[in-house]
């Protein structure tokens, strides 16, 4: 009998100008909307927290994550999608809670569309639950999609 071949192992690291052309493309491959070059830029210089998921050699994820006043707010999470189903969502995910953590952050925050179930069960199952809904946030091939706001505490209140 064959074992298995193990899967090449993937890692996280942050992200860097080289990055951004495979960063996005991923966007543009991943989304009907995506974000410009530029707002990946924008981000790096602003000094969020930019991460990719290196698999097979080439950028397979990333994620950014903005820190201020005691807060977080996850902006961006994607996976390539020649790369979905193999956790890596998952991966980056704990990355940026760890991350928040690591910067004392009591709450985390994101938006998502409603109509992306894959990513609300990701957020749910990691302990996420909706506290808002933004009317009109994402635009849509019918106008504008509403977006579901998500927390979770990392801090309790004691």
């Amino acid at each position: 009998m064959i074992a298995p071949m193990a899967e090449p192992p993937a890692s996280i690291r942050p992200m860097t100008h080289e990055d951004m052309g495979f960063v996005s493309d991923i966007e543009r491959r991943s989304y009907e909307y995506p974000w410009s070059h530029g707002v990946f830029r924008d981000c790096l210089l602003a000094g969020y927290q930019c991460i990719v998921l290196d698999r097979d050699e080439r950028v397979a994820g990333y994620g950014i994550l903005s820190i201020a006043a005691g807060e977080a707010h996850i902006l961006n999470l994607c996976v390539d999608p020649s790369y979905r189903s193999h956790g890596y969502g998952e991966r980056l995910l704990d990355e940026i809670l760890f991350r928040a953590r690591a910067a004392s952050v009591r709450e985390i925050f994101l938006e998502v569309r409603p109509s992306n179930q894959t990513a609300l069960a990701l957020y749910r199952k990691k302990g996420f639950h909706i506290i808002s809904n933004r009317p009109a946030y994402y635009q849509a091939q019918a106008g504008r999609e509403d977006a579901a706001v998500l927390v979770k505490k990392l801090v309790s209140d004691s």
